[in-house]
C-alpha cells in the first residue's frame, strides 16, 4: 500500500500519526481513502472544486505532481506520498528601495 507522510500541522486530523497507509493507484484515490481513514483532511488538501489548495504541495516518489499527472498521478504499493504544506512568516522586514 502507498505511504502517505503527514505534515506536522495536519498530524491534529491523523490522531499524531506521522505515516499513512492508503489503498488507491492515484494521489486523487489515495486522498479519498485518506479522508475515510480521518475525516476532515482531505478539506486541508484540495479546494472544493476538487483541485489541490494552491499552499500544498504534493510529491510521489519524490516528484512534485504538479509537475506529472496532478491528482491523476499514479502511485504503486511502494510508493511515498510526501505533503508538504507552504510555510509562511517571520520577521521578516523589506528594507525600502532607495536610489544611489
Amino acid at each position: 500500500m502507498p505511504t502517505v507522510r503527514i505534515p506536522t500541522p495536519l498530524r491534529q486530523y491523523t490522531r499524531g500519526a506521522r505515516t499513512v497507509s492508503v489503498a488507491g493507484s492515484t494521489v486523487a484515490e489515495a486522498i479519498e481513502h485518506l479522508e475515510h481513514q480521518y475525516p476532515g483532511i482531505k478539506a486541508r488538501l484540495l479546494e472544493g472544486d476538487g483541485h489541490l489548495h494552491a499552499f500544498v504541495s504534493v510529491f510521489v516518489d519524490g516528484e512534485d505532481i504538479r509537475l506529472a499527472g496532478g491528482l491523476a498521478t499514479p502511485v504503486g504499493a511502494e510508493s511515498e506520498i510526501s505533503v508538504i504544506p507552504a510555510m509562511a512568516g517571520g520577521d521578516h522586514v523589506p528594507i525600502p528601495f532607495r536610489p544611489a
